[in-house]
């Protein structure tokens, strides 16, 4: 399956901290907030899905609340760029944070605000270059730009045109925001995302057929 996601969460603090304290789902919560921010689809209830499969296929959206962190995985949060994603996702207080990855075509992005105000965005993927990169880059990332996680060791004949993975750095940010990882080397102290529920649902038809796909989503 590889690692992928395309993921927003909103929180008034550090969604980190709240969910290292691992709180229960909210399912009332949760319901109500599917049905607010997706309010021209008709969501038909399904299995749970966890916070490990963020990556929902076009017809499917997750979401939980987690004690004042809200979890949403779905299509919208999948575009080549994400600084642009509709405002009635966004925050006007707290935190929100985007994160998508796809292992397929080694593309990472993420975007974060600040009571509703763009902070940092950078999408990039080793085919179509650096989509973006707006706002100073945040504490995380520079020893990947400094070149302390090295794409190719020093002596490899290998070329890629990044001096790290964006793949590598998508975990990263995933272990920074949210205190846990998919792949590598998982660090014992971070949370396990299968203990997390999501509430999942499938989407009707009519908003299915209204939405494009970006360019990477082909192969899914």
């Amino acid at each position: 399956m590889g690692a992928k996601t395309w993921m927003l969460v909103q929180s008034e603090g550090s969604a980190k901290e709240v969910l290292l304290t691992k709180p229960e789902l909210n399912r009332k919560e949760s319901l109500k907030l599917a049905q607010s921010l997706f309010p021209d689809d008709d969501l038909e209830a399904l299995e749970d899905g966890d916070l490990l499969f963020t990556s929902p296929p076009d017809e499917e959206i997750l979401v939980g609340v987690f004690g004042g962190v809200n979890v949403l995985a779905a299509k919208e949060f999948g575009g080549d760029f994400p600084s642009k994603l509709s405002k009635n996702f966004i925050s006007r207080t707290g935190f929100t944070t985007l994160h998508a990855m796809h292992s397929v075509v080694d593309w990472f992005a993420f975007t974060h605000w600040q009571d509703g105000k763009l902070i940092r965005s950078l999408s990039m993927s080793p085919d179509s270059g650096i989509l973006e990169d707006i706002g100073g880059r945040m504490d995380f990332e520079l020893p990947y730009w400094e070149g302390k996680h090295p794409a190719v060791e020093e002596g490899e004949e290998d070329e890629y045109p990044f001096i790290f993975h964006p793949l590598e750095l998508g975990e990263e940010a995933l272990s920074h925001f949210f205190g846990y990882q998919i792949e590598g080397t998982v660090d014992k102290c971070l949370i396990d995302p299968e203990e997390f529920p999501l509430l999942r649902f499938r989407r009707s038809k009519q908003a299915q057929r209204s939405q494009s796909k970006s360019w990477w989503q082909f192969w899914k």
